[in-house]
């Protein structure tokens, strides 16, 4: 479907958020960076050249993230993604009237710096994909919005216990923003070997 969609008049890639919790499971789980990765191999047999950015580069320094404690649900929520430095970055340097250029990361998460890329050119005519976790409701500007959803039960039974702490943010998201119902396409992924897709949106 998405070989099929063109840019915004003006811009230079068709820029797409593929957002979903990153949750273990069998090999080959559908998760957001796997799901991008997959759909970015794809492309280019369909003639439609594509590119991968995900939102992890684009989180804040530790000393910002973690400012209220390294489990803190509501910081998760709100105050790890820079989507400002995302916006800036990445969406509006390739949306209309854009360079044409994006960066590929603002920030080493590993190391914990900045990450010194360079600027990259988009893909003229392509796909941009942004893997990544609770990127709705943040007035991004995504041309179409790929939601895996994940029940709240799902979550619990699928999430590793040094990370539990992060699955009420997942719950406030859900209740706050209500991704599913905003999205172009839901992949229901309760099933990580048996994901659905249901269109809606610029699809429905």
């Amino acid at each position: 479907m998405l070989s099929g969609l063109p840019p915004e008049s003006g811009a230079t890639s068709l820029r797409v958020a593929v957002d979903g919790p990153e949750l273990p499971g069998a090999p080959g789980t559908t998760g957001p960076q796997v799901l991008a990765d997959a759909v970015a191999e794809r492309l280019p047999t369909l003639s439609r050249p594509a590119v991968v950015v995900p939102a992890e580069g684009f989180y804040r320094p530790a000393s910002l993230r973690l400012e209220h404690g390294r489990t803190d649900p509501d910081a998760r929520y709100s105050d790890w993604l820079d989507a400002a430095a995302l916006a800036r970055e990445v969406l509006d340097r390739c949306g209309p009237r854009g360079t044409g250029e994006h960066l590929p990361a603002l920030w080493d998460l590993e190391r914990d710096r900045a990450a010194r890329a360079e600027y990259r050119p988009a893909p003229a005519g392509g796909v941009l994909l942004v893997p990544g976790s609770l990127l709705q409701g943040l007035g991004l500007a995504f041309d179409v919005v790929v939601h895996l959803r994940v029940s709240p039960a799902a979550r619990r039974r699928r999430a590793p216990a040094d990370r539990a702490w992060e699955l009420p943010a997942f719950d406030r998201y859900d209740d706050e923003v209500d991704p599913m119902a905003l999205a172009d396409a839901v992949v229901l992924a309760d099933h990580a070997d048996r994901p659905a897709l249901v269109l809606q949106g610029r699809w429905s």
